[in-house]
């Protein structure tokens, strides 16, 4: 029986941390068993965010994959390429901005908040207004049957899907099907300053950090501001280091809830041992990353494999859009 495919990707704009262990990869590796993945580096989307000082997507790129591969990505069951290598994209980007109404686009919720959001970069561009018609390429070439979202991308699928039916019904060809929504729930993980996990705040925890810099940041987490002695009763409810336990180590989270609120367990020593749990989980991941960055040209080869394959797959659908519109 055939394997229903699943596309996903993600944007090469700074190390891979915490939240996209949660948020995606775990996810991803899951996937690997029941579906067809298609991972994607999603370099031209990075550089609609960063065409000002793009020198360090090529670098991302490789430490992404070196990343995904060390957390269980396994390029043998699964196509790991890099999006800017497969010009399919870009083509079928332009047939659907030919057809997608301006006002389709500027109604996604994510492109308003955005543009509210971000402030320390230019990003009212023509190429920013329209990157979600290219995430509808990106799914529609290889006719992906799912895609892996959150709550908050759902509008970005429905618009594919939106897109896929125009040009189906404007052609009078059952071209596209509609991707389903695989919904994720992702933990709420936030960064070391309590506020959203994110490079652009200088918060986050990366995969590849060292013992000593992990060490360093849970050490620097805010904990419970109203507790100022040991002695006084915790409220981990309100912790940003207690939700770490909830988010990675569950099992013991009611526990050492219990202890913090009888005053048995003081904060430093929660991220003591916060810290050290961390560093013991990241341990093989370090030690994987270790290994493939040592067999660089190795991984090159897998990408650029992967990047054929999906460039196969990928002309295929294009040789029949191209049929359709009699280009």
């Amino acid at each position: 029986m055939t394997k229903k495919r699943v596309l996903s990707g993600m944007r090469p704009t700074g190390k891979l941390h915490l939240g996209h262990l949660v948020g995606a990869l775990d996810n991803w590796v899951k996937l690997q068993a029941s579906f067809d993945c298609f991972f994607m580096v999603a370099d031209w989307h990075a550089l609609m965010s960063e065409y000002e000082k793009p020198s360090t997507i090529r670098e991302y790129s490789l430490d992404n994959v070196v990343d995904w591969l060390s957390v269980g990505i396994d390029p043998e069951i699964s196509t790991i390429f890099i999006q800017s290598q497969v010009k399919e994209h870009l083509e079928l980007n332009m047939i659907f901005s030919c057809l997608t109404p301006l006002s389709w686009v500027e109604r996604v919720p994510t492109y308003k908040e955005q543009l509210k959001e971000i402030k320390n970069r230019d990003i009212h561009t023509y190429g920013f207004l329209g990157y979600p018609i290219l995430q509808a390429a990106d799914i529609l070439i290889y006719n992906a049957d799912a895609v892996p979202v959150g709550l908050d991308q759902l509008p970005h699928l429905e618009l594919t899907r939106e897109i896929g039916r125009r040009f189906n019904h404007l052609y009078k060809k059952d071209l596209f099907k509609e991707p389903k929504d695989l919904l994720t729930s992702s933990p709420k993980l936030l960064g070391v300053d309590g506020r959203k996990m994110s490079k652009s705040y200088d918060n986050t925890i990366s995969l590849s950090e060292t013992s000593e810099s992990m060490h360093g940041k849970i050490l620097s987490m805010f904990t419970d501001s109203t507790r100022i002695h040991k002695s006084d009763p915790g409220h981990p409810d309100k912790c940003n280091v207690h939700s770490y336990y909830n988010v990675f180590f569950p099992q013991d989270a009611a526990g050492i809830a219990a202890a913090c609120r009888q005053s048995q367990l003081g904060c430093r020593d929660c991220k003591e041992d916060l810290a050290r749990r961390l560093n013991e989980l990241l341990k093989p991941i370090r030690e994987k990353r270790k290994e493939l960055l040592s067999e660089k040209k190795k991984i090159l080869n897998l990408i650029e494999k992967g990047n054929l394959k999906a460039q196969a797959a990928a002309s295929q659908t294009m040789q029949k859009i191209k049929d359709v519109i009699a280009l």
